[in-house]
């Protein structure tokens, strides 16, 4: 997955309070609801974590993906771990790099200065012939366990929550926000996050201003389908289209159980 830029934030100013000070104006429930709905509550980011596994993976037990890695011919050299950190894109190497700040000496270290050079490309050049092994060895390792979910929220999984509640979406916005950045990163390319936002902006508002939410999730996983189809080793779009499109027909904006979906033809179920 693509290594994200900086997303738009909210910037919050300290105002004096005085006994006379008016008060804030009531929020709308469209607002208090996303505000109250998140997808960092415990038990929806563990949904959230199953479907997107359910996509990368083709199954729901994301924790046994702390081990997992191999080329699947994307162009973006090795794919690993619980978010598909890639070889290629530098967010495997941002894990590595912190993993070895915490625990210096560990059995991917060796691996950095390879991870500086094939970043950018699909190369292996210097992580053949053990680093698929190595990388399995260090999932043994709680603390690189911890790493990946540490850069997971950092990297991916913390932006989208902040711009889908900025934007004024519940939990499924937030989740089809967070499947996205997974997917295309936030990089300044047209696929990315960032532009495929825009490209929905075009087309309709978000609820933060004043537009349906239904209607702004439509015209977001539109782009997105259209980001899908401009590469090859994403023109399935069925993670979209059989997934989280059946979640929003059905008006599910809170992502509640049960869920039934499919991906890339396969059947999932969450009770």
């Amino acid at each position: 997955m693509l290594a994200i830029g900086a997303l738009l934030g909210s910037v919050l100013i300290a105002v004096p309070v005085t006994a006379h000070a008016a008060a804030a104006p009531a929020p709308t429930a469209r607002t208090a609801a996303a505000a109250a709905a998140g997808l960092d509550d415990p038990a929806k980011k563990e949904i959230a974590m199953k479907i997107v596994s359910s996509a990368e993976n083709s199954s729901l037990d994301w924790k046994a993906q702390y081990k997992y890695i191999e080329d699947i011919d994307d162009g973006r050299g090795y794919t690993a771990g619980i978010i598909g950190f890639c070889s290629g894109t530098g967010d495997m190497l941002d894990l590595v790099e912190y993993y070895t700040q915490v625990k210096p000496g560990n059995v991917l270290a060796k691996y950095l200065p390879a991870l500086r050079r094939v970043d950018g490309s699909d190369s292996h050049a210097g992580l053949d012939p053990n680093f698929t092994k190595d990388w399995a060895k260090a999932a043994q390792d709680a603390e690189f366990r911890k790493a990946q979910d540490r850069e997971r929220d950092r990297v991916y999984f913390n932006p989208s929550v902040q711009q889908g509640k900025t934007d004024g979406v519940g939990v499924l916005g937030q989740f089809i926000y967070y499947d996205a950045i997974v997917m295309h990163g936030d990089g300044t390319d047209s696929t990315s996050f960032r532009n495929i936002r825009g490209r929905a902006l075009s087309k309709a508002k978000p609820p933060s201003q004043g537009g349906s939410e239904t209607a702004w999730l439509n015209a977001f996983l539109d782009a997105r389908v259209w980001a899908m189809k401009q590469e090859e080793a994403h023109s399935d779009t069925s993670r979209v289209d059989t997934a989280q499109r059946v979640f929003l027909k059905k008006g599910n904006l809170h992502l509640n159980t049960p869920l039934d979906w499919k991906v890339y033809g396969d059947s999932f179920h969450i009770g």
